[in-house]
């Protein structure tokens, strides 16, 4: 299944589509693939989240323009560097 993301992401979104995403793949128990082809833009902390959907859930990203895939390039190496501390809302989820 394909999700498409359009605009700009931030934190907000992200943990929106993390729980998007952990929903289907309980009912669906397929793999997902966020097609970011239209993303404007997101933020450090955005990145975090959908780079924990791709470990932690085999969440596939598709359709990345260069400053996209530099963000997240950038938010998977920290989170190599720092082991397994990463990103964590506020409010409790990812």
């Amino acid at each position: 299944m394909t999700l498409r993301v359009e605009g700009t992401l931030g934190v907000e979104d992200a943990e929106l589509i993390c729980r998007i995403c952990r929903d289907l793949e309980r009912e669906r128990g397929r793999g997902i693939t966020l097609d970011l082809a239209d993303l404007s833009f997101l933020d450090s902390d955005s990145a975090h989240i959908l780079c924990r959907l791709k470990a932690e859930h085999g969440v596939s990203l598709e359709g990345l323009h260069l400053f996209i895939q530099r963000v997240i390039e950038m938010a998977e190496q920290d989170e190599r560097s720092c082991g397994s501390v990463l990103y964590r809302s506020p409010r409790g989820g990812l």
